[in-house]
C-alpha cells in the first residue's frame, strides 16, 4: 500500500485559512489568493517581505512608543516614506488585489491596502480592523484616546460627519 499526500491548490490552502471566523492569517490568505493568479508566487517570501517592513517600522520607534506614536510613524511609514496610495488611474485593474503586486508597485485598491496596513498595524501592537462601508473598506484603530477610522486608499482619517456622510 502506497501513501501520497495531495498538495493543495492555492485556493484550497486558502479555505483552510479562513474556514471560521476566528482569527485568522489575513496577509497569508491574501497571498494564496495572489498565489491563484500568480502560481510560481512564493507565499512565504510576500509573508517575508511584509515582515521586513514591519523591522524597518519598529526600528523607528522608541521603545517606550504609545499607541499614537505608533499609529502616527505608521501613517507617515506607509503612505509618506512607502508611497503606498489607492490606484485611482487603474482602479478597476484586477493586479489591485494582490499583494505580490501591491508590494511592488505601491498601488491598490482600498480593501488591498487594509490588507498590509492592517499586518502593519497589528504587527506594532495597535488595536486595528478592517470596517465595511457601503462601496468603501476602511480600517479602524482602538486608541485610549478614541477611535480613529481611516481610509487606506490614502490613509486619511475620517470625522463622524464625513462617516455618516457615507452611510
Amino acid at each position: 500500500m502506497s501513501l501520497s499526500l495531495a498538495v493543495p491548490t492555492p485556493l484550497e490552502y486558502f479555505a483552510s485559512l479562513v474556514h471560521s471566523d476566528a482569527d485568522f492569517a489575513l496577509l497569508e490568505a491574501a497571498a494564496c489568493l495572489a498565489q491563484d493568479e500568480y502560481p510560481e508566487l512564493d507565499v512565504q517570501e510576500v509573508l517575508g517581505e511584509v515582515d521586513q517592513l514591519l523591522a524597518r517600522l519598529k526600528h523607528r520607534l522608541a521603545a517606550d512608543a504609545g499607541p499614537l506614536q505608533k499609529l502616527r510613524a505608521l501613517h507617515q511609514f506607509f503612505y509618506r516614506d512607502l508611497g503606498f496610495a489607492g490606484n485611482v488611474n487603474h482602479y478597476y485593474d484586477p493586479d489591485n488585489s494582490f499583494v505580490n503586486v501591491i508590494l511592488h508597485t505601491r498601488r491598490g485598491i482600498p480593501i488591498s491596502l487594509a490588507v498590509l496596513w492592517l499586518e502593519l498595524a497589528q504587527g506594532l501592537g495597535l488595536a486595528a480592523r478592517g470596517v465595511g462601508f457601503p462601496g468603501h473598506f476602511m480600517v479602524k484603530v482602538n486608541l485610549p484616546e478614541g477611535q480613529v477610522v481611516m481610509d487606506p486608499l490614502d490613509g486619511q482619517s475620517l470625522t463622524r460627519e464625513a462617516l455618516a456622510e457615507r452611510l
